[in-house]
């Protein structure tokens, strides 16, 4: 086990990724929501616009954590595999953002969703094997982009 000289530098790092990513997203997002997204037709249960800001905060944090407990237990190098899903997944979220929004294409982001699922059940899978902790961060993600991609399948369907 490699226990680096400095974690909560660590964890800052992870942290500033992961909100980057966040920034990054709501580039495309933003502009989108009062126009394009407004005049989709969306089922009863989407929930209003701004219960995603404080969800997807909470989940970018616990991302963060989840990723640093592995890299502060194990290493860079120990962790690598694991570390390299989580980078993975992490830019799969970010051009859910760009397809669904900033391209305005639903099917397109529902095809891209599922291989966001799996890569985030790869991810939890790999970090629950080197910590319960890091695993369990990861379902309430899983959670919210499994919702995510029935009220994308929905979205596409009904604006198809």
């Amino acid at each position: 086990m490699t226990s680096p000289r400095h974690p909560w530098i660590g964890l800052i790092v992870f942290v500033v990724a992961c909100f980057a990513v966040a920034w990054l997203g709501s580039i495309a997002t933003t502009p989108k929501l009062d126009n394009w997204y407004a005049a989709l037709v969306k089922p009863g249960w989407n929930p209003p616009n701004w219960i995603f800001g404080p969800v997807w905060s909470a989940l970018y944090l616990t991302m963060a954590v989840a990723a640093w407990l592995i890299w502060r237990q194990d290493g860079l190098d120990e962790a690598r595999w694991s570390l390299t899903l989580f980078g993975v997944q992490l830019g799969l979220n970010l051009l859910w953002s760009w397809i669904f929004f900033g391209m305005k294409n639903p099917g397109l982001a529902f095809g891209e969703v599922l291989l966001l699922w799996a890569t985030i059940v790869a991810t939890m899978v790999a970090f629950w094997r080197r910590s319960r902790i890091a695993g369990l961060l990861f379902v309430p993600y899983l959670a919210w982009v499994t919702f995510a991609a029935v009220l994308n399948y929905t979205i596409w369907r009904l604006n198809a």
